[in-house]
């Protein structure tokens, strides 16, 4: 059976998406550098926020390359350029993750407490300041102290650029091998592809529960929860997904990838849906246990999040990311209409950066006068740079493959003729 398409067109970066994505970097630039000068701690919260997100989207990626190698799938074979663009920036979004994180740790303020003046970073300050590991500071703190063999400055930067450069060297491979494969065909590296993916899940299985410890959750370095890395991984498959299905709408609204039909569209919806649910079980999870058992220092981290100025936020949390997937993407005929999907893909996106602004924004700035306060120009602001730059940037290396589709791909037959 023969198909039309044109295997060799090669995605042309121009238009409007190219001047509205260098627009909203202005945007975020300006906006950093004026949240900067007013709000120093919150700017920095942003900035770690963002960063991460774009770092969870990008490696998002590469697992769904690594996930479609090792299942050995066939209807995906003609979408993974989009997911392969992610892996390949991903150098990019874990250079600026890194540069916030550091940048964070060394820029210091001075912060009176009972009387006293005390000097702690913006970033990290419920362990890197140096006066909780010394005894008669006055703010001296024994569990946090009995951490500081793991939460350690030196340390804790070793483990968070080790794991960066893992993803990324993965994610480079990952592209070779498929590049390799269109230029010189045969099942070489496809194997290659398929060996280095069963490597990849396992080391990321590991690892990114502790990028999540060490990233987001030791901003609150009392507070622990053996759910929350799994629960951040779920978060980060979803948003990944969702971004993947933007782009994909996009290419097929702009002319490309004719050969990308509703029932691809069709599974990325469905993975939106059931994946969306998986990450409600984890929140709940992590939620009722804590709720149930009462400990002190673990219902801590909920208590805040009950106060008047974030509990609004705290349930349109739930309602953004369970329910209206649960509620729009449940029936077949939701996930085959674009715009639905489209729509739902956009939600999901400001649903989950929601969902990060709350692991992080509660424990670190604390409440405001009002729950509607708890907003300034900064995080739309920022939010709107980091969104600008992923386009930018995804776009750019969508430009730099030859074809849009892996034309030797040893499945790439099914794909094309994937129907549900």
């Amino acid at each position: 059976m023969k198909t039309h398409n044109s295997f060799d067109e090669q995605y042309q970066f121009t238009g409007k998406v190219k001047s509205w994505s260098l627009i909203a970097i202005v945007i975020g630039v300006i906006t950093i550098i004026a949240g900067l000068l007013t709000n120093t701690e919150q700017t920095f919260d942003n900035l770690l926020l963002n960063g991460y997100y774009f770092t969870c989207v990008c490696a998002a990626g590469i697992m769904f390359c690594a996930i479609q190698y090792v299942a050995q799938a066939g209807w995906s074979a003609s979408i993974l350029r989009i997911p392969q663009a992610f892996g390949k920036i991903l150098p990019i979004a874990a250079i600026i993750l890194f540069i916030i994180i550091v940048c964070g740790l060394s820029f210091t303020h001075t912060v009176n407490i009972d009387g006293k003046d005390h000097i702690q970073p913006y970033l990290y300050a419920r362990w890197a300041t140096h006066d909780l590991h010394v005894k008669d500071s006055g703010i001296y703190d024994h569990v946090i102290a009995g951490k500081e063999g793991y939460l350690n400055k030196p340390y804790f930067l070793a483990r968070i650029f080790a794991m960066l450069l893992c993803y990324s060297i993965f994610g480079w491979l990952l592209h070779k091998y498929s590049n390799n494969e269109d230029d010189l065909g045969g099942m070489k590296f496809y194997n290659k592809s398929f060996a280095i993916s069963a490597v990849f899940l396992v080391l990321f299985g590991f690892s990114i529960p502790v990028f999540a410890f060490d990233t987001i959750m030791s901003l609150e370095a009392r507070w622990f929860s053996t759910m929350f890395g799994w629960y951040n991984l779920a978060g980060l498959w979803v948003s990944g997904l969702a971004a993947m299905t933007l782009v994909i709408i996009y290419l097929r609204k702009a002319g490309y990838m004719s050969w990308i039909t509703v029932d691809h569209l069709h599974n990325m919806g469905l993975f939106m849906f059931a994946f969306s649910v998986f990450w409600t079980y984890l929140w709940f999870a992590q939620f009722l246990l804590t709720y149930y058992a009462n400990i002190p220092e673990e219902s801590a981290y909920f208590f805040i999040r009950w106060e008047p100025q974030f509990m609004p936020w705290f349930w349109l949390n739930i309602v953004i990311n369970f329910a209206a997937p649960l509620l729009v993407l449940m029936s077949r005929d939701s996930k085959r209409y674009v715009s639905v999907l489209k729509t739902m893909a956009i939600i999901i996106i400001i649903g989950h950066w929601l969902d990060y602004w709350q692991m992080i924004m509660p424990g670190t700035i604390g409440p405001k006068e009002h729950w509607y306060t708890e907003f300034s120009l900064i995080e739309p602001g920022i939010f709107i740079g980091f969104a600008g730059l992923f386009t930018f940037v995804v776009l750019n290396a969508l430009s730099k493959f030859k074809s849009l589709i892996p034309k030797k791909h040893p499945f790439l037959e099914e794909s094309l003729h994937h129907h549900i």
